[in-house]
């Protein structure tokens, strides 16, 4: 790596990042820029600014970005058109927030001059893996630093002693073990480390932050209605939103009711078990409407395509491959799926269930006087069946009868 002269650090304005920040500077003594990108993770990112500016850094080498509706319109959406889960049950949550970060990080440093990047993911994750190949997708002559990778502060103590030496800030609750560590954005809030690190045992109640526990959600449900447009939610109970105030919306009401908890034990791309807790209360409702719409517009034979292609798909973006050409060739396949995917579906929630119990659309494939057990009035004839059938068996008796003459049990 060569030595860099200009970096541009993704930057929250933690402690993690406060103290990389100052060791980039004492450690190659370059100029620091600092971007920190509000993707709706709830915090006040005015601290993140002033705790920049202690450190000294230049305001005009200070970025503090909303990309809050590209989040959610360029990168969750197209997600959630896949019904994209990882391993069964994750929304990768945290894997789909990296490249948006990356894109600009990158972009920060050709409008600056920088050489260099930074980021603050450590040696054993998979979001280290997440920034650098999307930054090497989009400039493949960028030099990227990563400190957990280099440095000696391999412990809670010597980060401590590190920013006491350099004058950072530490809050209170920083100067303790840390009991686990938090990761959040619009779509989710993911929790691991510490607390969470034995996965015999269950995660304490205080790790929840987005959605109340479902034992004390309300007694009566509540029911919703999700409008789509091509694939993509539009409004709720007939208001039309933005994508992230969508979402933002989602979240209130999916919380509310206890909806979208996770308990996962994945498996890393790096190769090591991990224990998480998710939270992706909108993101759930999404996950369930957008099934529900596509179960009465999209063909049989394109659903479950699309079903063979979404773990292929899930596994790229959560190993960092977003920028990939094999992931925009299923994103095209998955996006041309969409064409008719537009309607409404209702929502009943209640104490952390999330379910369908209707979907209507103009471009609806569902026919009910083919389907009625009652007269259909000649829309189906019933004996067309046979034929359907006997074709579809000629291969079985082919192979039953070589099988049993194989066998000596031919009659």
């Amino acid at each position: 790596m060569r030595k860099p002269q200009k970096v541009v650090l993704a930057y929250s304005g933690g402690l993690d990042t406060s103290i990389i920040l100052k060791w980039l500077q004492t450690e190659y003594g370059c100029e620091v820029i600092t971007f920190t990108a509000d993707l709706g993770q709830g915090e006040e990112l005015q601290e993140a600014k002033n705790k920049a500016l202690l450190l000294g850094i230049k305001p005009e080498n200070i970025f503090i970005e909303d990309l809050r509706e590209e989040f959610v319109r360029d990168f969750v959406f197209p997600m959630f058109r896949a019904n994209t889960v990882y391993e069964g049950k994750y929304l990768l949550g945290t894997a789909i927030a990296r490249p948006l970060i990356s894109k600009h990080l990158v972009r920060i440093a050709s409008q600056k001059g920088a050489d260099s990047i930074a980021h603050g993911a450590t040696g054993k994750g998979n979001d280290q893996i997440r920034f650098e190949l999307s930054a090497y997708a989009l400039n493949p002559n960028i030099n990227i630093i990563a400190p957990w990778r280099e440095w000696v502060l391999n412990s809670r103590e010597r980060l401590i002693e590190f920013a006491e030496e350099n004058q950072i800030p530490i809050a209170k609750d920083k100067r303790g073990e840390a009991p686990f560590s938090v990761d959040a954005n619009l779509l989710h809030t993911s929790s691991e480390g510490k607390a969470l690190e034995d996965p015999a045992q269950e995660a304490p109640a205080h790790i929840y932050q987005r959605t109340v526990d479902p034992e004390n959600a309300p007694n009566q449900p509540e029911y919703i209605e999700i409008g789509f447009l091509k694939g993509d939610a539009v409004s709720v109970n007939d208001e039309t939103m933005s994508p992230a105030a969508l979402l933002a919306h989602l979240n209130a009401i999916g919380g509310r009711h206890g909806c979208g908890r996770l308990d996962l034990v994945e498996g890393r791309f790096v190769g090591m078990k991990s224990r998480g807790i998710y939270e992706t209360p909108g993101g759930t409702l999404l996950l369930e409407a957008h099934r529900g719409i596509e179960s009465i517009t999209l063909d049989r034979s394109a659903s479950h395509l699309k079903d063979e292609l979404m773990p292929r798909y899930s596994e790229l973006i959560y190993n960092g491959l977003w920028y990939s050409p094999e992931r925009e060739m299923i994103q095209a396949a998955i996006d041309a799926s969409q064409t008719y995917v537009s309607g409404t579906v209702r929502l009943k929630l209640y104490k952390s269930s999330a379910k369908c119990i209707g979907r209507w659309s103009e471009n609806s494939l569902y026919s009910e006087s083919h389907v009625t057990f009652e007269d259909d009035a000649g829309a189906y004839d019933q004996t067309d069946a046979s034929g359907f059938i006997q074709l579809n068996a000629l291969r079985l008796k082919l192979l039953a009868n070589r099988n049993l003459k194989a066998k000596g049990t031919l009659l």
